[in-house]
């Protein structure tokens, strides 16, 4: 075995980090009783015999903090981007207005407060256990290693850092869940 061996920590931080991002995707798209535009970002509208998201073929807009605005590009799909929000799950009844559909975002009541807050619970520690598979790969990694010659100080070093890196991505998961859940449960 080479005494070179490395373990590529840049990659595992980037599979890391990227856990913690698409925690962050899926938080966007919870509701807190507060407009964002990332609430529709999941949304694809029917549209010239293909599917699209939806800010392929509208403008987006939060003009009030209880307020998303879509302006559509094109008047013949309205009828497609409202069937598509009614699909879409988000409990939020379309206006339309011409070219332009409103969504206004109505109060959350407290059990919804509180079903929401176990949902982005649920979605981080999801992203954990991801994290956790990264540093579960980089340990087989460090095993084999040491099976073929790595000495027994140079996987415990590895070892250690992988696991700081580790206990550092689950703490950004935990502090994101933390921010989130006070998001949803202000009123």
């Amino acid at each position: 075995m080479d005494e070179d061996f490395e373990l590529d920590m840049e990659d595992m931080a980037r599979r890391m980090d990227g856990a913690v991002n698409a925690l962050r995707s899926e938080f966007s798209s919870l509701r807190t009783g507060r407009a964002s535009s990332g609430m529709v970002d999941s949304i694809s509208v029917s549209a010239y015999d293909t599917v699209m998201p939806l800010n392929q073929c509208s403008t987006i807009n939060v003009p009030e903090p209880r307020l998303i605005t879509i302006s559509i590009w094109d008047k013949d799909l309205v009828d497609s981007v409202v069937k598509a929000i009614q699909e879409s799950g988000l409990g939020i009844q379309p206006v339309t207005e011409g070219s332009v559909i409103r969504l206004p975002i109505p109060e959350l009541n407290e059990e919804r407060r509180i079903e929401l807050t176990k949902t982005a619970a649920k979605q981080a520690e999801n992203i954990r256990i991801a994290i956790r598979n990264v540093r579960k790969d980089g340990m087989e990694q460090l095993r084999k290693a040491r099976s073929e010659g790595l000495s027994e100080d140079e996987e415990k070093l590895w070892s250690d850092d992988l696991q700081e890196m580790t206990d550092a991505t689950i703490a950004k998961v935990d502090r994101a869940l933390e921010i989130k859940q006070e998001e949803i449960m202000a009123v």
